[in-house]
């Protein structure tokens, strides 16, 4: 790192934490009205709470640069035996047609001994359907009856009747792709190497976990309109944030498509029943007993994320009740077990929780002053200016310059904005022992209903506040007046920005295709042709032949060649695009079962490429906002005419 960039960044620090004493001594109106000095020092609180993530995340990021991670996937080391491993797939509740996408990719999965993959569909609804499903792709069927202890006491169920050395989860819908094994076990047969080498000074490899990926736009992509300028907002912490708790040798266990070292299993207890989020729990105790964890960069499998505002703010929800109960059952300030690597990272996760509860206070307090004159800070502006103005814009400066392309900052804080108002209360209750009394698994299917309509309030209210207050607290003023409080209407128009991207996300888009596309290429016979997308129900082509042109509705049957395998199809043309080379959409019939496998695996053997995978820095805030009311009036201008149609 280049000498100016790195005194940047100590002096980002330093004038950041200068800040902070002037405002724990200075500012604080410790003669104030008990409601306004309570707030105050809520406000005080979350500033040092904010900054702390800030530095660990700079500090990770400097260690990374020091002591570059090779994320480079190791070979298989032929010095060591080739090792077994049990694939388990979890299901409760889940559509077998989806199921069904995740067994078929795992019978797909590469392996340099095949036999050596033991694929375990783990049912604990013991559904006559589901053994089916099993017994169709000669994978082994394990059920109980009567679990207790939902995902956890299924897998550990099925974990009592197997005996590989190394097992992988996956949750039913996160489809593995063909190379999931030849990118996750090498990491093993290298550490097994390793040990035996030097066993003194050589951590044993508890697991591997590969990034959450989805192949769905999530709520924010989807209805914001900005599939291919955001990242699903998952991809922050899976490629960014826990490849950095890797580096350090503590990634964090995120549910599903991970790799096990059965032995470290075993020595915890298996999964842990005592919490609803096991996956969590599970990974910092394998650390604890001193195993490694990595977590690698590029996604080896795919699943699906929810759109709705109910399945979104239920998962949420679960995730923060769970996290809060595993960080106290596993005692992260004081258990003597954790190491202080460890510990930051498990305190950073833990305090990203309450991050939802200082954003609503951020909200407030300009809208406290600017409405009620309630001040929760004693400050002269010219001495503010001088004081937090050069640490903030340093700090914000030398975060944007250490982030990775994945998320800026300030999209972080829309994100953050999105999940206040339904998150902060489920972490104080549940921080103080008041547990919820149900939970259920998260609903892959969209759900629409009129209740959806609701999750507006809460971003309408605060938005609606926060544009008075910026309309009251400048009115009238002129000159020196509007500058001393320009702080003040920073923070409002702010929050005003954040609140407004909540209410187009809270504003559901109708979704018209049953299922996702992919972009895939194979070549055809017929005429022939080449696939541009493909989904469940059908596919694009495009056909450079003038003698075989096709019409609207025209039925035909083809073969599409997939790793030298012929899929036979009927189908049925619904769209034809008049362009150079010309090319055609249809809807698809596979009879044969085999055909029908080869072809989910064309589908879903992949990353979404309609997706993006890097944040489009070039598009900004106003961009965005501006984007989304036109789409918006237009698709109002739809609505309305679809309805004067009507009438």
């Amino acid at each position: 790192m280049p000498k100016i960039k790195k005194i940047s960044y100590i002096l980002a620090i330093v004038l950041s934490v200068l800040y902070l004493l002037w405002r724990v001594f200075f500012t604080i109106p410790w003669h104030a009205h008990l409601f306004t000095l309570i707030f105050a020092l809520m406000l005080v609180g979350s500033e040092i709470v904010s900054n702390f993530t800030a530095y660990v995340l700079i500090a990770f990021r400097l260690i990374r640069q020091k002591k570059p991670v090779d994320f480079k996937i190791p070979d298989f080391d032929d010095r060591q035996p080739l090792p077994a491993i049990d694939v388990i797939i979890v299901t409760h509740n889940e559509e077998v047609a989806l199921l069904r996408k995740t067994v078929n990719a795992a019978k797909f999965m590469k392996y340099p001994d095949p036999k050596l993959v033991n694929v375990v569909i783990a049912d604990d609804g013991n559904r006559p359907e589901v053994r089916q499903l099993a017994k169709e792709y000669h994978a082994n069927y394990v059920t109980m009856e009567e679990n207790k202890h939902a995902k956890a006491g299924n897998i550990n169920n099925a974990l009592e009747q197997l005996h590989a050395p190394l097992f992988a989860i996956f949750d039913a819908d996160m489809v593995p792709f063909s190379n999931f094994l030849m990118e996750s076990v090498p990491f093993f047969t290298e550490n097994f190497s390793e040990l035996q080498e030097d066993p003194d000074h050589t951590v044993p490899l508890g697991f591997v976990q590969t990034p959450q990926s989805f192949y769905n736009a999530d709520i924010f992509q989807f209805n914001l309109f900005l599939q291919d300028a955001v990242v699903n907002e998952q991809d922050f912490f899976s490629r960014d944030v826990n490849v950095l708790n890797g580096a350090n040798g503590h990634a964090l266990f995120t549910g599903s498509n991970a790799v096990f070292l059965r032995e470290a299993v075993d020595k915890v207890g298996g999964f842990p029943t005592d919490t609803i989020t096991e996956d969590f729990e599970l990974g910092t105790k394998i650390n604890s007993e001193g195993y490694k964890s990595l977590a690698t960069v590029e996604p080896v499998s795919s699943g699906i994320t929810p759109v709705d505002m109910k399945s979104v703010i239920k998962q949420r929800t679960r995730w923060a009740r769970g996290v809060i109960q595993s960080c106290r059952n596993l005692h992260i300030f004081l258990n003597p077990k954790i190491n202080l690597i460890n510990r930051i990272i498990l305190i950073n996760t833990w305090l990203y929780w309450w991050s939802f509860l200082r954003r609503l206070i951020y909200i407030a307090a300009p809208i406290l002053y600017a409405l009620f004159k309630v001040q929760v800070v004693n400050a002269n502006f010219w001495v503010l200016m001088i004081v937090w103005a050069p640490g903030y814009f340093l700090l914000h400066f030398v975060l944007g310059d250490a982030s990775s392309n994945i998320r800026n900052e300030r999209w972080g804080e829309i994100q953050e904005t999105f999940f206040a108002p339904y998150l902060f209360l489920p972490v104080l209750l549940e921080s103080i022992g008041i547990h919820a009394k149900k939970f259920k698994v998260t609903d892959k299917k969209v759900q629409f209903s009129w209740r959806d309509k609701l999750y507006i309030i809460p971003y309408l209210i605060l938005w609606s506040l926060t544009l008075i207050a910026i309309i009251k607290f400048n009115w009238g003023k002129w000159g020196s007046e509007i500058i001393v409080g320009s702080v003040i209407t920073f923070w409002l128009v702010m929050h005003f920005i954040n609140l407004s991207f909540c209410l187009f996300i809270s504003m559901k888009r109708d979704i018209y295709r049953r299922s996702e596309r992919f972009i895939r290429h194979a070549n055809g016979k017929w005429a022939d042709f080449k696939t541009r997308d493909v989904s469940d129900g059908g596919f694009s082509f495009e056909l450079d032949d003038d003698q075989n042109q096709l019409e609207m509705g025209t039925e035909t049957t083809g073969i599409i060649y997939y790793k030298n395998y012929p899929i036979h199809f009927k189908s049925k043309v619904v769209r034809v695009v008049d362009t150079e080379p010309k090319w055609y959409g249809v809807t698809i019939n596979i009879e044969d079962r085999k055909d029908q496998d080869y072809y989910l695996e064309l589908t879903y053997d992949g990353e979404n490429k309609f997706l993006s995978k890097e944040q489009d820095n070039w598009l900004t805030p106003f961009d965005q906002l501006h984007l989304n009311v036109i789409l918006r009036l237009k698709e109002l201008e739809r609505s309305a005419t679809r309805f004067m149609r009507r009438s």
